[in-house]
């Protein structure tokens, strides 16, 4: 199930594991080994790569049975696409956020939202694409080749850079820039606060090849899912230090390199402009440009029927889906991807630092009613997601929760009674304390309050005593979620092509800083292990397809036991969008190309 974080694709709610070793996805994160050079790319894309069928059917995978059978009428992705010939020159696009960023490195742990990635797919690098069934190929603006060229001694890429492809300060896109990106997030560094150090940290050298074209990469150890790695790229300039990476793109977007280029923040009114590159080397943007208005959950999709927005992405919330779908001039895109709702649960939080405790809330959760909940009126189906890495529709898929997918407030009130929490009636108490959790939620997200009143009623049954927060969007991530201000957070997590390396820094341990510290980076849930750290690692540098599937499953099994993070469903992508824009909607694990898209009348 791979981030952009990743991971945030969603109205309000949605943390996109999206630049990958990845929220984005990024897997996070485009999201997402060693082998012969062809062999390599066909089993990348059969083993881990989420290969979703045109009509979204339920899959098995290795060891288990996908569960979850997509309604016939799901694509796999639903953009209206046109040829460039049908879609007008010219116009603005005006295209809804749920929240106004700060810090525009999607690399970064803060700046790892699929918001973020939304902007800076059309303003950055990226070495990768991927088409709607999750393949990945080079994106030839930027890399005209990219293959393993050795596998012994060690694993070796080499990228044939385009030679015309330049930063828009001028300076050429070289081998420079890659190794100061993989400096940047190996992790060798702590002070550089990055979201996802997978695949990065397994290199051993990026070094220049025949010249500044041509990189090569050096793999420490086996990565199978390379394709993944530069996905955003961003400068060296900017990677440089622990301060530049960290600072550079706070309110800031100092350079870019795509069909569009900054033109503009307003706080005042929350927007972000980008306007056409005329430097831009590959085929010329068809807009002039694009307006990103940032708005709370609640009034996006009023500004959308009111015709102020072109676009936004509507979310699961049956209300906002019918109110878009009624717009004038407006459709509804909806698809199946990477897409999954959960609820994130604090181990570091007092309240639930005791795995026992975090099982136990499991246990009293009824999934399938809060999925049900979620997803009335969305003509989605509601089978319950038992996986961290593979969807319901991935080859791959099982289910490996166990007794913990399974509703029983019984159990659950043993396992409470077994960590000390004490039934006084109504609530259960230890060392004259009341077990109380704070459910955080983002204002104006009906389909939160709607969860957090569930969970509330629910753990009311076991003795648990839960308060739901409501915060400012904007607040949601940067002050609550990420700081790890929260006990249970709900939210959605966007993935990539890349389920294992993009969902890596979802789970990983916390690792020291220079000052001491644990950092979490994008693990939320701040619950980890070493052991499921070796699983993961396993699962991404073994080369045989049906072997990574079965070692990623053994690494989900052990996350199922810590409860970090509880699967609820797949998500369903449901864009609102003006009939007339051709090249955009629900994208699903679809790369969109930001220069193409326009309108057609």
């Amino acid at each position: 199930m791979t981030v952009v974080r990743r991971g945030r694709p969603g109205a309000g709610d949605a943390r996109g594991r999206a630049g990958a070793p990845s929220p984005i996805g990024a897997l996070a994160r485009g999201r997402r080994g060693p082998l012969a050079a062809v062999a390599l790319v066909i089993t990348l894309s059969l083993s881990l790569s989420l290969a979703l069928t045109a009509c979204g059917s339920g899959r098995g995978g290795a060891g288990g049975t996908s569960t979850g059978k997509v309604p016939p009428a799901i694509k796999a992705f639903d953009i209206n696409q046109m040829p460039r010939d049908r879609v007008r020159q010219g116009g603005v696009l005006h295209w809804g956020l749920t929240e106004f960023p700060t810090q525009w490195n999607l690399n970064h742990v803060d700046g790892n939202l699929a918001e973020v990635k939304k902007v800076i797919d059309a303003l950055m690098p990226a070495a990768f694409r991927s088409d709607e069934k999750a393949t990945p190929v080079p994106n030839t603006n930027y890399v005209t080749d990219a293959r393993v060229t050795a596998t012994s001694p060690r694993q070796v890429v080499t990228y044939t850079l385009n030679r015309r492809a330049r930063w828009s300060d001028g300076r050429p896109i070289t081998w420079q820039d890659y190794e100061a990106q993989w400096k940047a997030l190996n992790g060798a560094n702590p002070d550089f606060h990055v979201a996802a150090t997978t695949g990065y940290q397994d290199i051993a050298s990026v070094a220049r090849g025949k010249d500044d074209y041509e990189v090569l990469v050096t793999f420490e150890s086996p990565f199978s899912e390379w394709q993944s790695l530069f996905w955003p790229l961003y400068p060296k300039s900017t990677n440089a230090t622990p301060d530049a990476f960290n600072t550079s793109w706070l309110n800031r977007i100092p350079v870019t390199a795509g069909p569009f280029k900054f033109a503009s923040f307003d706080q005042t009114a929350k927007t972000t402009t980008i306007v056409r590159d005329d430097a831009w080397w590959g085929d010329r943007a068809k807009l002039d440009k694009i307006i990103y208005r940032s708005l709370g959950t609640d009034a996006l999709v009023g500004a959308f029927t009111n015709g102020e927005l072109d676009v936004f992405d509507v979310g699961p919330s049956a209300p906002d889906y019918a109110r878009a779908k009624s717009a004038k001039g407006a459709v509804i895109r909806q698809a199946a991807g990477p897409d999954f709702r959960h609820f994130t649960f604090n181990g570091d939080s007092p309240a639930l630092s005791d795995v026992k405790v975090r099982q136990a809330i499991v246990l009293g959760l009824n999934r399938d009613a809060i999925t049900r909940s979620d997803l009335q009126g969305l003509g989605w189906n509601s089978a319950l997601l038992n996986n961290h890495f593979f969807m319901n529709t991935q080859a791959g898929y099982q289910d490996n929760a166990g007794a913990l997918g399974k509703y029983d407030p019984a159990k659950a009130e043993k396992l409470l009674d077994a960590a000390g929490w004490r039934r006084a009636s109504p609530t259960r108490q230890k060392a004259g304390k009341v077990l109380t959790v704070r459910f955080v939620i983002p204002a104006g997200l009906q389909l939160s309050k709607s969860e957090g009143e569930l969970t509330q009623a629910m753990l009311e049954r076991i003795g648990v005593k839960v308060t739901i927060q409501s915060v400012p969007n904007d607040d949601f991530f940067s002050k609550y979620v990420i700081p790890g201000n929260f006990d249970i957070a709900p939210f959605s997590y966007i993935g990539t092509p890349f389920p294992v390396s993009s969902s890596y820094g979802t789970y990983a341990n916390g690792v020291k800083s220079s000052d001491g510290k644990i950092q979490w980076n994008a693990n939320f849930g701040r619950s980890g292990s070493p052991e499921i750290d070796t699983a993961m690692k396993k699962a991404s540098s073994d080369l045989n397809a049906e072997q990574a599937r079965s070692d990623a499953n053994e690494a989900d099994k052990l996350i199922w036991q810590k409860v970090n993070v509880l699967p609820l469903y797949q998500r369903p992508q449901n864009w609102g969008v003006k009939s007339t824009l051709a090249n955009i909607g629900a994208p699903g694990f679809y790369t969109l190309k930001y220069a193409d898209i326009g309108f057609t009348g």
